[in-house]
């Protein structure tokens, strides 16, 4: 852990936090690379297809992978289906772990919505063989397919 810390070119007396963020006021740095430090994406590319995409703001403006984010920035990112509303409270370089991720931002997002608690329609008991012609136009009425005919008739 020490060696990286004098890897990072950081001052050999900061912390661990410290080694890989830089002070406060130490100015701005890439926001592609600040998203994947603070792991609202999974790797810097997939942070740059974002905003190249336009689904990253800073403080309302669609910007480009290299634009740079600042202490008191607000960050709205589009991913994986919702957004992200994040305040900047730190700005760092390197990722870092989730619990001092957390640390580098406020998040102000809306909360997730709820998943749906749906039934696993047409799982079957282990061993209990191919289903019967009538049993698969049941699984896809419960599916909600309907199948090539429309609904099933009475023959």
């Amino acid at each position: 852990m020490a060696g990286r810390d004098m890897a990072s070119g950081a001052s050999g007396a900061s912390g661990s936090a410290d080694g890989a963020a830089g002070a406060a006021g130490e100015g701005s740095v890439r926001v592609d690379s600040w998203i994947w430090s603070v792991r609202l994406v999974k790797t810097r590319s997939m942070g740059a297809a974002a905003c190249r995409g336009g689904h990253v703001r800073v403080n309302g403006e669609r910007v480009k992978p290299a634009h740079g984010v600042r202490v008191g920035d607000e960050v709205r990112l589009r991913h994986e289906g919702r957004e992200r509303i994040v305040v900047v409270k730190r700005v760092i370089r390197k990722r870092v772990g989730a619990p001092v991720a957390v640390e580098c931002y406020v998040d102000n997002s809306p909360p997730p919505p709820p998943r749906e608690a749906v039934a696993p329609a047409g799982v079957r008991d282990r061993g209990t063989g191919r289903p019967t012609k009538r049993d698969r136009r049941e699984m896809e009425r419960l599916r909600g397919l309907g199948g090539p005919g429309g609904p099933p008739t009475g023959q």
